[in-house]
Order: C-alpha cells, then structure tokens, then sequence
C-alpha cells in the first residue's frame, strides 16, 4: 500500500525537494499551502491559511507521516514587524497543527517539525550536539518558542514527534547560498566575512531528504535531531573552497562593518553572515547515518 506524505508549507525549498524524493520513492504526498505557486507538479495542492481549521483536517487522519515547514524566512531585515512575522507564522502554524492531530481517529505515525540550528549558543570552541546549550538572541528565541508549541502540544501519545534543527542548507541553484557564495568567489569577492574565525554548520539538500526518510524508518529518533553534516567549516575556510572551485586565486575580505553595509542594503541581517552555527549531527551519527555529500563543494 502506497505511503502518503503531508508537508504543511509545502511551497518552500525544502519542501519542494522532499516532494520529488519521496514521490521517487513511491510515496503519495499531499501539501498545505496558502497557494499553488512554488509547488511540486507531483504534490496534490491543498489549500490553508496556517491559522484556521478547514476540510485540510480530513488530510492528517489519512497520512502516515506529517512535516511541518511553515515559517516566513529568516533572511530579511529583522524590524520589530518581520520578527513578529517570523515567530507567528512558526508557533501558530504549529498548534493549529497540534490541535487537529488530538482530534484525529486515526493519527500518523510519526510528526516531523522545522527547527533551526539557531536555536544553540554561538560556538567557536566545539560544536553543539543536540543537548548543546541554547542561546539568547533572536534566532534562538524563536526556536525555542516554535519547539515548546511543538513537544508541549497535546497530542496522541502514539504520535512520534522529531524537531529537525537544521542548518544552512546547499543546493545549486538560483537563490541558494551555495550559488550567491560561488558567484562572489567566481569575481575575487570570496574572502572572509568579518574575521573569518565563525563557524559554519552545512547540509546539502539531498542529505536532507536522506535523513528526514532515515529518521522515519528508525523508530527509535525522538526529539530534536540535528540536521547538519560532520564537516562544518571556519568562514574563512569556506570561502577558500569556494575560491578554489572556481579556481580564483584572490579574495577580496569584507570587514565586518562592510557585511552589515552590504546585509542592509541586501535586505537581510547581519548576524546570518556573523555569528558562529557550529552544531554536530550527533543522534543521526549514532544512529548509522552517513552523509552522502561531505564537502561544500564537492
């Protein structure tokens, strides 16, 4: 019997990737979205608004498996509007969720949410496993707000709940970091950002899909699970790879203040470029998970 997927946000990067993986794999997924630009052509259109019930509901009592991605992004200019936009769009998409999971007769297996590897202190020394200590800023305030909604919910106990922190996510194509660092490396741009010495935590997109399919096959993950590859890199480090793949022997460096200039005018905040995301996938690790991609630009 064919598997079916729901992935609430459906029309988001992430989610568009899970569409064709799990599609491939013989799933059937369905998608809430507010609309259908963005969507998978392989993923059945159902309409929401993140805030209120509707006939959507129908849809969770007929899943084996639910993804919530809904979250307005991070990469903006974090006025006192966005950042209320940024944390409602996260918690309440969350518990509408929750509320129609408790009234279902038939419930799914398993519940995978979005989080973010925002959530932990910056870290220079050593990387955050999932029980790493949490931060104080923003970023980390809202995932933490975004995880109570989600493991404090009340739910069907039979439900398996994941929290999936995820880091900077890679692909190649338009708009993906990936691309945007490869193309200022390609033009002697690639230096440092700031003093180089932040860290970056990384996951290419296919290992994404790999780990949310490997996390439902293994019963026993529960509760926040790092997404992010071994492999993470010192900023600096980073653009020398990126540097050398487009074979560029020259990085011009941006001082910080150059970064917040160039973030304002960019439209997006500093502290994305700045701060140090240094996390390390240890329950998938333990749990015999291994990375397919293992360098940035390989």
């Amino acid at each position: 019997m064919m598997k079916k997927l729901l992935i609430a946000g459906a029309n988001g990067f992430i989610a568009r990737h899970l569409t064709d993986y799990f599609t491939n794999q013989g799933w059937e997924v369905a998608g809430l979205a507010r609309r259908r630009t963005g969507l998978h052509e392989k993923c059945y259109f159902i309409e929401w608004d993140g805030v209120t019930r509707g006939e959507w509901v129908k849809e969770i009592d007929n899943c084996d498996v639910l993804i919530n991605l809904v979250g307005r992004s991070i990469n903006c200019r974090h006025t006192r509007e966005n950042k209320q936009q940024i944390l409602d769009s996260r918690v309440n998409s969350t518990k509408l969720l929750a509320h129609a999971l408790a009234e279902c007769s038939n419930p799914p297996q398993a519940w995978i949410n979005g989080s973010a590897s925002g959530i932990y202190d910056e870290a220079v020394d050593e990387a955050h496993g999932e029980d790493g200590q949490h931060g104080r800023g923003f970023i980390s305030s809202v995932v933490k707000s975004w995880e109570e909604a989600f493991f404090f919910s009340d739910i069907p106990p039979t439900i398996r709940r994941i929290a999936i922190r995820i880091s900077m996510v890679i692909a190649d194509e338009p708009g993906n970091p990936y691309q945007i660092l490869r193309t200022l490396a390609k033009f002697g741009l690639g230096g440092a950002a700031g003093n180089g010495r932040q860290m970056v935590s990384w996951i290419h997109i296919e290992d994404v899909c790999r780990a949310v399919q490997f996390i439902i096959g293994q019963p026993q993950i529960e509760g926040a699970v790092n997404l992010a590859t071994p492999a993470a890199l010192s900023n600096s480090e980073m653009m020398k790879q990126f540097r050398k793949s487009v074979s560029m022997p020259i990085g011009i460096p941006a001082p910080a203040f150059g970064v917040r200039a160039g973030a304002y005018l960019m439209g997006t905040a500093p502290e994305l470029i700045l701060d140090s995301c240094w996390v390390e996938p240890q329950l998938l690790t333990e749990s015999g998970f291994v990375f397919k991609h293992k360098t940035i630009c390989g």
